[in-house]
């Protein structure tokens, strides 16, 4: 389905039926790679498995940044009046979890998997990586891991709602980063997955979903 959200048109896949869920890919992703996860959750929950900007069947635009993306999400709330939402992010989805729930009171559960606050909240070498794709493409999403986000910990102590922080032990991001993202949210929970990358758990797999289940009991009936 398309909705017209922030100027774009939003593409999500909508499944099952209860408390809303909204899951969001990572760069250069789109909503496929949570199909095996949805089959599962769509038992649960009414499952929003939306395309970005720029991503997946979603408008393509000139200019990518986060702050667009994460009030294209916002106005995805509003317009569909989505409240007590689950909401699961992955990687730039996360980033964008973070940022949406510094500015709404629709999320009541935040789960947020390989996130980070800066560039250089990722490994070196995985920049290095990045930097050598985008100087080959120019193509504007890589660009935008590059320069962005630019989160602080004084952003994210205005997140209020139950949040969990998911991180692969082998993750891209580092580990400090990933400390300070939880430090820096009022009671976040943090969870290291053991011998876990950035995706491992995530792209075509239903452990997230097993993960977002046991993490969300307290919200389902």
């Amino acid at each position: 389905m398309f909705l017209n959200v922030n100027g774009i048109s939003m593409y999500y896949e909508q499944t099952g039926a209860g408390r809303p869920l909204i899951m969001v890919h990572g760069n250069g992703e789109d909503h496929t790679i949570f199909n095996e996860a949805a089959a599962v959750l769509k038992d649960h929950f009414t499952v929003y498995a939306v395309d970005s900007r720029d991503h997946g069947l979603s408008s393509k635009v000139n200019g990518l940044h986060y702050l667009d993306m994460a009030e294209d999400l916002l106005a995805f709330m509003q317009a569909l009046d989505l409240r007590n939402i689950v909401f699961y992010g992955f990687s730039d989805g996360g980033i964008l979890g973070l940022m949406c729930a510094s500015k709404t009171n629709r999320i009541a559960k935040l789960i947020i998997s390989g996130a980070n606050m800066t560039p250089n909240g990722v490994k070196k070498h995985m920049k290095l990586i990045v930097q050598g794709f985008y100087f080959f493409s120019k193509d504007q999403q890589l660009k935008m891991m590059l320069e962005e986000p630019d989160l602080s910990a004084q952003q994210l102590n205005h997140i209020q709602c139950d949040t969990t922080v998911l991180v692969g032990s082998k993750d891209l991001v580092t580990k400090e980063e990933t400390r300070i993202i939880s430090n820096s949210i009022p009671h976040a929970k943090l969870r290291v997955l053991e011998g876990e990358g950035h995706g491992s758990y995530i792209v075509h797999s239903t452990k997230i979903a097993d993960l977002i289940l046991e993490e969300t009991e307290q919200y389902r009936p």
